[in-house]
């Protein structure tokens, strides 16, 4: 428009007001030059700014760099002292003929290590028996010991099925024989009763803790005050007649209801002897039945039964009672006859010889050719 504007401008005439220059134009191109400075300082600064961080950045990777320049010369270094240890090594290790030797003399060594290995089990398994045989004899020997000496037979018993037992586990047909005899003895114990010695002597102890309390043949006579003893006492105290009738009423009593024989009275001391004398007796039964002593036990008991007739009265309740557990004490045995194992402990004894004789006759000769390779 400036420029169309231009030519009407110059057809005017020259002689109007003077023509000063416009000011807005000059206005205009400053502004625009400070924006486009203020515009080149802000890309500058940025454009330094983004150098700055690119530098920075720079240094930081340069840094991460280094140290993992440093880690790998470290591990390479490493990597260097290893593979000299390994050289060292390899350097160290026999050659390969050497191995090779060394290889079939370990096999040959496992070879040699696992028939000793299987020899040592075979040795070990027949000692192992020999000692559970060993032990079989000595449990009969234990059963004929008990029998013999103690007549138990709930433990030779027991013995005798252990030994049973061991022979079962041996699994060898050269103990038939054995066997035979210990089934025989098993068989004669479990027929044989065995005697309650501890009941008996249980039972005669409970008899003997009765004896304190048997009483004589008829009770001693006892001043209640209501007897002539008590009318004489009254007055000036104990005269000769009240101690005279307290002496002879011990000694001599009425009764008028008696249709029996009249026996004497037991003094005190007496009482107190009859009752020691019963009550050994019930002792000596006591030791009988514990040690299997058959007459002295029924000597005991007839002993004790004579006492309590001849000495109490068989109508009191108290000696009834204890008349007739003896009679059935009496009848109890404490003495059996025991089977006799000698017969088997010696068909025992045999079986273990004739063991012993098979065991080293192969070991003999199997001996001979090792002894000519060990050298």
């Amino acid at each position: 428009m400036s420029e169309t504007a231009l030519p009407k401008e110059e057809a005017q005439p020259v002689v109007d007001a003077p023509v000063q220059p416009p000011a807005a134009p000059v206005a205009r191109r400053g502004n625009g030059l400070a924006i486009l400075a203020l515009l080149l300082g802000a890309a500058g600064v940025a454009a330094g700014g983004w150098g700055v961080w690119q530098v920075r950045n720079l240094q930081a990777n340069h840094q991460q760099q280094t140290g993992q320049l440093q880690d790998l010369d470290s591990q390479a270094q490493s990597l260097k002292l290893s593979e000299q240890r390994l050289a060292a090594r390899l350097d160290q290790l026999p050659a390969a003929g050497e191995l090779e030797e060394r290889r079939r003399l370990v096999t040959q060594l496992q070879g040699d290590q696992q028939r000793l290995s299987q020899r040592l089990e075979s040795v070990l398994g027949a000692s192992r028996k020999d000692w559970r045989l060993a032990e079989a004899e000595h449990l009969l020997r234990l059963a004929s010991l008990r029998l013999s000496a103690l007549q138990d037979i709930t433990s030779a018993l027991a013995l005798v099925q252990g030994a049973d037992d061991i022979l079962r586990e041996q699994n060898d047909p050269g103990s038939f024989a054995a066997r035979e005899q210990v089934a025989k003895s098993l068989a004669a114990l479990r027929s044989t009763e065995q005697p309650d010695r501890t009941g008996l002597f249980l039972q005669l102890g409970a008899l003997r803790n009765q004896v304190t309390q048997l009483n004589e043949l008829a009770p001693e006579y006892k001043d209640r005050g209501d007897s002539l003893l008590g009318l004489t006492a009254d007055g000036d105290g104990a005269s000769r007649w009240a101690v005279w009738w307290d002496e002879i009423s011990r000694y001599i009593r009425i009764d008028f209801n008696a249709n029996k024989n009249i026996r004497p009275l037991l003094a005190g001391q007496s009482l107190t002897q009859v009752r020691l004398a019963l009550s050994l007796a019930l002792e000596q039964a006591q030791w009988a039945a514990l040690n299997g002593q058959a007459g002295v036990y029924t000597q005991a008991l007839t002993e004790a039964r004579d006492v309590l007739v001849g000495s109490f009265n068989p109508d009191n309740p108290q000696s009834k009672i204890m008349l007739e557990r003896l009679a059935e004490l009496s009848k109890q045995p404490v003495t059996v006859v025991t089977p006799d194992l000698a017969g088997t402990l010696a068909a025992v004894q045999a079986y273990l010889e004739r063991r012993h004789v098979e065991i080293e006759t192969p070991v003999s000769s199997n001996a001979t050719p090792a002894e000519e390779t060990s050298p």
